[in-house]
């Protein structure tokens, strides 16, 4: 899968704090910051610990880069998430951290130990100029805690990075049989548009692409 992130953190630990920092992580009413996407993230708050655990969405840094290459390379040597074959280094990492600036910060997910849970970002669709009011999207979590809405607190602020930008088009392009990644985009409003069939190859199989679309 495929900002400019909000100034302050905004930190996620209950139903009702949610809503009072929704100038925060959900400054805007986006597709996914419907009831059901605050009630995820309020679920995760407490599943750790029992004890109303917070995820907090934050600007990327480049003291981030050890644990986002942690996440992004395991998935790179596991799994089809990304098409990449060969896991980045760290210095790689740093690169692409100080490439993201403006429009098209990264951001990451943090627990209350401090340690990087997740990451996300958005990126140009493509380089010709006349594509520069669509971007591309990214979303990462960390293998041990999928499935806690994670991800959708994830992509829910980038759409909301994306619209505060002023794009006019947000592309996903997920590997077709990642059916997890493509539930979370249609949750957030996403619709499928296309696929691209055998377009890649990685562990010695064809895989195609799913192309999701949403409109901002």
């Amino acid at each position: 899968m495929r900002g400019k992130a909000a100034d302050r953190p905004a930190s996620v630990s209950s139903p009702r704090s949610f809503t009072r920092r929704r100038n925060g992580l959900w400054s805007r009413r986006s597709a996914c910051s419907r009831p059901a996407v605050a009630r995820d993230v309020a679920r995760y708050a407490g599943a750790v610990s029992g004890a109303g655990e917070s995820i907090t969405i934050r600007l990327a840094t480049a003291a981030d880069a050890v644990a986002i290459a942690e996440i992004y390379n395991r998935e790179v040597m596991q799994s089809t998430a990304t098409f990449d074959l060969v896991p980045r280094t760290i210095e790689q990492q740093q690169e692409w951290l100080a490439a993201r600036s403006g429009a098209f910060a990264a951001i990451v997910a943090v627990d209350e130990t401090r340690r990087v849970v997740g990451f996300a970002s958005l990126s140009p669709y493509k380089e010709r100029a006349a594509y520069r009011t669509t971007v591309e999207d990214s979303v990462y979590v960390h293998q041990d805690v999928t499935g806690r809405g994670i991800g959708k607190a994830l992509l829910g602020r980038l759409v909301e990075v994306a619209r505060e930008s002023g794009f006019h088009s947000m592309i996903g392009r997920i590997e077709a049989s990642g059916d997890a990644s493509r539930a979370l985009h249609a949750s957030c409003g996403f619709e499928l548009v296309g696929i691209e069939r055998d377009v890649g190859r990685k562990f010695n199989r064809w895989l195609s692409v799913a192309v999701m679309q949403l409109m901002l």
